[in-house]
């Protein structure tokens, strides 16, 4: 069953706001370790539509093949923008996502917990993690986006209103590059549901394109979804 939170810019911004008030604590590094139970997993991220929404949705995505790479940059995609005072987009993430997070005057995660919904590890230190685009940018570009203007990139790669950024383990993210999900899954399958609904909802969101390959691959990962 997936748990639901409140998300958007608005509670981001009023998570990340309280934070700054709470007094600066630093914590020794910890190595991740499993979720002791998949009941330890927080889906923090915007609720997506339910799975019935989303296969609607994405009956109505195009289905093309990749557009090309060429012109491509991150840098097209101005990410991690300011969102409130010296909060930007990474740091209210991490605000949003993790229990206990308390920050310093930069509005720099200095303690808290976080459990990645992608595998289930567990961490204490806010570097061992990577906002993770749920559609990474690049697949984005080659899905559409490298028609767009530069403040639609930047809204993309900032969105905290849709289902879009979500704290995971460096490792997983790191793993998933910009892969779409006929090429990589969460490692957790418990969270396929939520991440099939969510990577169909923004692109439904933005007016993406999918592959064929790709549009198989989330009819099955719905179907996971159950009853």
């Amino acid at each position: 069953m997936t748990k639901r939170f409140l998300g958007g810019r608005g509670r981001a911004r009023v998570i990340a706001t309280a934070t700054l008030c709470l007094a600066a604590a630093l914590v020794s590094p910890a190595t991740a370790t499993p979720a002791t139970s998949p009941a330890a997993a927080r889906f923090d991220l915007p609720e997506p539509p339910s799975a019935d929404v989303a296969r609607d949705e994405l009956a109505e995505l195009d289905v093309e093949a990749p557009h090309s790479m060429t012109g491509y940059s991150r840098a097209k995609f101005p990410h991690w923008a300011i969102q409130q005072g010296q909060c930007d987009t990474r740091e209210t993430v991490l605000a949003r996502d993790g229990r206990d997070v308390r920050t310093d005057a930069q509005c720099r995660a200095v303690a808290g917990t976080w459990v990645s919904p992608y595998d289930g590890k567990q961490f204490a230190v806010a570097g061992q993690l990577d906002i993770d685009h749920v559609v990474p940018l690049a697949n984005a570009w080659r899905s559409g986006a490298d028609k767009w203007d530069t403040p639609r990139r930047k809204r993309f790669a900032n969105d905290l209103d849709s289902p879009q950024l979500v704290a995971v383990s460096a490792a997983s993210n790191r793993q998933k590059g910009d892969q779409s999900p006929d090429q990589w899954k969460p490692p957790l399958k418990s969270y396929w549901c939520t991440y099939a609904r969510a990577w169909t909802h923004v692109k439904h969101t933005y007016g993406l394109n999918v592959t064929k390959p790709e549009q198989e691959a989330l009819v099955d990962m719905l179907d996971t979804c159950g009853s």
